[in-house]
């Protein structure tokens, strides 16, 4: 049987969740099924009216519960300075029980991030996801090189070895590029690829 993956994301304006579609465009290419889970927003509907954030998407809301019935994991997540946003910190922090008990050891599990500027964490944000992984085992499935269209120049990207990731603008008016859901799509595949292998 194919393994089951989650895309487990959090998205304020809407940057991730395209990316989460080319992502699981990339894994069902592959052969997995995936599915879309929204992390559970933490900010109320006064705050994010005044923050002019769009209705959420019709996405299934992740349950820390269900979370062991899955293959492997790839975490869609919005920089904040740098790192995760503290909707995915409080969701994270809700898994203390399937850490003591072990039962996400050995999975596979992959990020792809959107931030607003060039230099608003495409890198960190996979770095300081990586210790969420380590300490429940899980098997972090970078994306590397593996796209060569991570090193193009001609236009400016989001995308690191860590994962694929787009550019949202410092006032998020820039959706992802076709260059960045190429990338996004790429790596769904190869994580995709590397789950079967481990499953």
């Amino acid at each position: 049987m194919a393994p089951k993956i989650a895309i487990i994301y959090y998205s304020m304006y809407g940057h991730i969740r395209t990316m989460a579609l080319a992502i699981k465009k990339g894994i069902e290419a592959a052969g997995c099924e995936a599915v879309l889970l929204q992390v559970p927003e933490t900010l109320s509907d006064d705050i994010l009216g005044k923050m002019s954030a769009p209705p959420k998407s019709e996405d299934p809301i992740a349950n820390v519960a269900e979370l062991a019935n899955y293959d492997g994991f790839m975490f869609g997540l919005s920089g904040r300075y740098g790192m995760m946003p503290a909707q995915v910190k409080t969701f994270w922090d809700a898994t203390g029980q399937l850490w003591q008990s072990g039962q996400l050891i050995g999975k596979p599990a992959g990020v792809f991030v959107s931030t607003g500027t060039q230099g608003g964490g495409q890198e960190t944000i996979g770095m300081t996801f990586v210790s969420q992984m380590a300490h429940h085992g899980m098997v972090f499935v970078p994306l590397g090189y593996r796209d060569p269209k991570v090193f193009d120049y001609s236009e400016a990207h989001g995308a690191s070895p860590y994962g694929a990731g787009c550019l949202a603008g410092p006032d998020g008016s820039r959706q992802p590029s076709a260059l960045e859901l190429a990338v996004a799509e790429t790596q769904g595949k190869s994580f995709a690829e590397i789950a079967t292998k481990l499953k």
